[in-house]
């Protein structure tokens, strides 16, 4: 069953098609959500709330775009909605404690695990909008068009930030003395 009949057979009040669907779809949206608000019940509520609207919504899905473009939409509007309505954003702090494992660790772990931090670090420093397009290209693997009707912007406008975040963050790990890590931003 492809994703039109299925959203199909979910509008029509099958259950264990809904069950599919999520089963299929909601680690996708639940990274794309934790990348960008880092609050793992907010984006679990969030990621209900968005399923809910597919249970209730299947049929208004008009296949005009891929059905995880449709959904990170959704999950990017919802998210947006929830901080309008507390009127704040929310930053994830850096977590600079480190807890010791007094197992042996290989230089080469330790480094890919600092340069992960790094990348991590860099990337909350980004703005929202390029915070967003910077996930969906590289952790859901979208295309610049699907990019664009998520954040709803020109795909100009979304290669055009794109290359302003590799670039911020090609600076930011240089700083932090990655620059092994950071050539692959150039």
């Amino acid at each position: 069953m492809n994703d039109n009949e299925m959203l199909e057979t979910i509008a029509a009040g099958d259950e264990k098609a809904m069950q599919r669907f999520f089963m299929q779809y909601a680690n996708d949206v639940y990274r794309f959500l934790m990348g960008r608000c880092g609050d793992s019940t907010l984006a679990s509520d969030i990621l209900n709330a968005v399923m809910l609207d597919v249970w209730r919504q299947a049929d208004r899905f008009q296949g005009r775009s891929k059905v995880t473009t449709w959904l990170m939409g959704i999950a990017r509007h919802k998210l947006i909605d929830h901080y309008r309505r507390e009127q704040r954003h929310q930053h994830e702090a850096l977590d600079v404690t480190m807890s010791i494992d007094p197992a042996p660790v290989s230089e080469q772990l330790v480094a890919a695990a600092q340069h992960a931090d790094w990348v991590k670090h860099c990337i909350e420093r980004l703005g929202g909008l390029q915070r967003d397009i910077v996930h969906l290209a590289f952790y859901q693997d979208m295309a610049y068009p699907e990019i664009a009707e998520i954040v709803e912007c020109p795909v100009g406008t979304v290669k055009s930030r794109m290359f302003h975040a590799r670039e911020a963050l090609r600076r930011c790990l240089e700083k932090l003395g990655g620059e092994e890590v950071a050539h692959v931003f150039r």
